[in-house]
């Protein structure tokens, strides 16, 4: 049997070449702040592998995805373990764009931080007057570079990004700036009414993108997932103040008031915050995590 090792890993996922594909495996690291915690939270790469997936299907009719297979016996047999399933995506192999795409429909975290101090949510002026988590008039798009394992990820206005990208896909970066920010807005509003119709509000997310060998843009990495987003409970919304939610917001919140703990969780938040995963995979996709 052949052996394969990871050619890259990323804060969650590890990736293996395969030379006509790649294989993504989504890990039960989690990480907050940029720094990847010491503590695995058990059956969270499946999650996000599985919840991924879901979005993957229900979105292309948008635009295409990496997506080839989540089954490992489409696999070589050195996929084929426990410790693979559930968790692994064969994916078809893209040029990334340098950019991480995020998109705010509400306003809290960073981008209530900054609106406080001057009315501005990356350089993205703001109307008057609007309270914390309040959901904002239209989607923004507010993106930001991508950032080396360890460093911060950078906000950047669009003509800044479209420099990034033009330094890699030369004459084209301000068309795939311009084309994945609407893609980005046009997933998210479905994705959003749809979660909403399930009990969950999409606050914000991040997607990444990259081009395949046909020129076409095409999302990759994962998607819409508790890592990736913000998700709240629409029960009891009510705008003016922080709301609880089903992603690792409930890890960061814990994190913030507990600085001198170092990256560690204790077990009960590790049980919390797995459960939260759960609940919200449930939610959306009408089935138990299996």
């Amino acid at each position: 049997m052949k052996e394969y090792k990871p050619f890259k890993s990323g804060k969650v996922r590890e990736i293996y070449d395969l030379e006509d594909s790649l294989v993504l495996v989504a890990t039960d690291r989690i990480s907050a702040f940029d720094h990847i915690l010491e503590n695995k939270i058990t059956d969270k790469g499946a999650i996000l592998t599985q919840m991924s997936k879901f979005w993957f299907d229900f979105t292309s009719d948008i635009l295409p995805n990496h997506v080839l297979s989540t089954n490992t016996a489409d696999l070589p047999e050195f996929f084929q373990k426990e410790e693979f399933q559930g968790r692994t995506t064969k994916c078809r192999k893209l040029k990334m764009i340098p950019m991480e795409c995020i998109v705010r429909g509400y306003i809290t975290g960073s981008g209530w931080e900054s609106y406080q101090k001057n009315g501005t949510v990356c350089g993205i002026k703001l109307p008057e007057g609007l309270k914390e988590s309040q959901q904002l008039p239209e989607p923004i798009f507010t993106p930001s570079t991508k950032a080396e394992l360890g460093d911060h990820d950078e906000n950047v206005t669009l003509e800044q990004g479209a420099a990034c990208v033009e330094k890699v896909f030369p004459g084209h970066g301000r068309e795939h700036t311009e084309k994945i920010r609407d893609y980005t807005i046009a997933i998210y509003k479905k994705c959003a009414e749809y979660a909403k119709s399930k009990g969950i509000i999409i606050a914000d997310t991040k997607f990444e993108f990259g081009v395949d060998e046909e020129g076409r843009i095409v999302i990759g990495d994962e998607m819409l997932t508790p890592d990736s987003s913000r998700f709240w409970p629409l029960e009891g919304y009510e705008a003016g103040h922080g709301q609880p939610s089903y992603d690792k917001q409930f890890v960061r919140d814990w994190l913030k008031a507990n600085p001198d703990k170092g990256y560690k969780l204790p077990q009960d938040i590790i049980d919390k915050t797995i459960a939260k995963y759960k609940e919200a995979y449930k939610m959306l996709t009408g089935k138990d995590f299996n």
